[in-house]
């Protein structure tokens, strides 16, 4: 008997279809997640970077092209001077090549030829002059528009690319979560609650034991953590949604300070500080890149944004953020 059955289970495991793979464990998948959350926060703050610089050259764009539409103004009204020079020259002189700028509908073309500028140059050296100076800038304007316009739509492509990277990432954190039993969802779902009402009940603590003072760091450390709870959420600036540089950004704007809304160019404004010597009110770098920016309060801790599934919270400052190193801090 025991023979049959060990020769049935044998032929059961060989003809039995292979199962599939094996679903991740809870705190794999938790782990996992976080990542992904993480990696999609970074994406979004490259992405915050581009659309500044898109807002940046689109300004420029507007500015470039109303100065060529003025040079051009300026060319059409001193080819006009020219054109009655000439007419008035073959008035003057009989039939020559100036007989075609009385039937020609672009009299800037036809001014382009030496000839012509040459006969019209005795006694007039000056309009002359004055014509060639306006063309030569409207073309360099028009070589500038144009480089303006591929960097534009380069840096299109690549908000583009970093916002669907982080879609991707979110997109992928889900699939994770839907990997698993529905019992095993629930049971991470809680888990995470607990976890993060944990960080809540702390985070408010922390926020109410602060007292401050009146200057600039303490004002906008104050206004960061009145927002103790609200969520995140890519490329919110308040009132109740932030992301990272959303949050320093208002939090600043309270104290009268005027920061764009990325932590990459954050970094370039203000007094660099080093790790050992930061002071509640200034602002903290991590990343390489530098994708994530918080605020120092003292005692260790620091206020922050931090990614997609979080609230704004208080933590722990270390010289690494999850995997992003300590990079620099800067006093506005």
């Amino acid at each position: 008997m025991p023979i049959i059955i060990a020769i049935a289970l044998f032929l059961s495991s060989i003809f039995t279809a292979p199962s599939a793979q094996a679903a991740p464990s809870v705190a794999s998948a938790q782990r996992d997640v976080d990542k992904l959350r993480t990696l999609a926060a970074e994406k979004y703050e490259a992405a915050n970077e581009a659309n500044i610089r898109i807002k940046q050259l689109e300004r420029e764009n507007v500015a470039l092209q109303a100065r060529e539409a003025l040079l051009k103004e300026q060319l059409s009204a001193s080819s006009e001077v020219l054109a009655r020079i000439a007419i008035a020259k073959f008035q003057g002189h009989g039939f020559g090549k100036t007989i075609d700028l009385m039937f020609s509908t672009d009299p800037t073309r036809y001014l382009s030829d030496a000839s012509v500028l040459e006969l019209i140059s005795r006694g007039y050296a000056q309009d002359v002059q004055d014509f060639t100076r306006i063309k030569q800038k409207v073309q360099a304007s028009r070589y500038v528009v144009s480089d303006k316009t591929k960097l534009l739509e380069r840096e299109k492509l690549r908000l583009n690319k970093e916002v669907t990277a982080a879609k991707v990432a979110l997109a992928k954190a889900e699939r994770i979560l839907n990997s698993l039993k529905k019992e095993d969802r629930e049971r991470l779902a809680q888990q995470e609650a607990a976890r993060e009402n944990k960080i809540l009940s702390d985070s408010k603590k922390f926020a109410a034991s602060y007292a401050g003072d009146n200057s600039r760091g303490s004002i906008a450390l104050k206004y960061a953590l009145q927002q103790i709870g609200d969520v995140y959420v890519w490329a919110a600036a308040g009132p109740t949604r932030w992301d990272c540089s959303g949050l320093t950004m208002r939090a600043f704007q309270k104290a009268g300070v005027s920061l764009p809304h990325s932590s990459r160019i954050q970094v370039r404004y203000g007094k660099s500080i080093s790790y050992n010597a930061v002071k509640p009110g200034d602002l903290l770098f991590f990343g390489k890149p530098i994708s994530h920016v918080s605020i120092y309060m003292g005692g260790g801790k620091m206020v922050q944004a931090p990614r997609p599934g979080k609230k704004v919270e208080v933590v722990n400052l270390t010289k690494r953020f999850g995997s992003k190193p300590f990079v620099g801090a800067r006093r506005l």
